[in-house]
């Protein structure tokens, strides 16, 4: 059974702090540009965009990121190449923008990796910059996020599942024990 850790409310105070600081890191949003790691980090990006907008009023382009071409576990490994992205994911240029990649949660640092990989295949952005809703710890890689809307200590028995409005019908945060065998 799942437990609810963080309401609709308090979901809505992180990502508006988060959009506060990813202002003030930039100062402003010139150049700036979001990059939503699908499936969740697309509705978190948006709602980011939305609220810079209102702050700011000047249109961020938000762009959709599916990494799932290049994720390390789901490669041929028969042949051993990587697969290739030519044509762009985002509807925009990215080379020379300040690019703000968004996902939900960060666990391994695995998918911000494939991320990295997918963005560098676009363009060459200025910087790239993670925003996640959760960081659980638990990291392979040495990544970390530059704005974060709460830090969830878990231990590998259990899961964090965040819910979007958009996709879920509800907003909120939940704590999950795996199943043990």
């Amino acid at each position: 059974m799942a437990k609810e850790i963080i309401d609709a409310m308090a979901m809505k105070r992180a990502l508006t702090r988060m959009t506060y600081e990813i202002i003030e890191k930039n100062k402003g949003i010139e150049d700036i540009a979001l990059v939503g790691i699908k499936t969740r980090g697309i509705y978190l990006a948006e709602r980011i965009a939305q609220r810079l907008e209102q702050l700011e009023d000047k249109k961020v382009p938000v762009g959709v990121l599916d990494i799932s071409l290049y994720r390390d576990d789901r490669h041929d490994l028969t042949t051993k190449k990587d697969p290739v992205v030519k044509e762009s994911q985002f509807g925009f240029d990215i080379t020379d923008k300040h690019v703000i990649l968004v996902d939900d949660v960060l666990f391994t640092g695995r998918t911000v990796r494939a991320a990295l990989d997918a963005i560098m295949d676009q363009g060459r952005p200025k910087s790239i910059n993670l925003a996640v809703l959760v960081d659980r710890g638990h990291r392979e890689l040495p990544i970390r996020a530059d704005f974060v809307g709460k830090n969830v200590p878990t231990s590998l028995k259990e899961q964090i599942s965040v819910q979007v409005e958009e996709l879920d019908g509800q907003d909120g945060i939940f704590l999950k024990a795996l199943k043990t065998e």
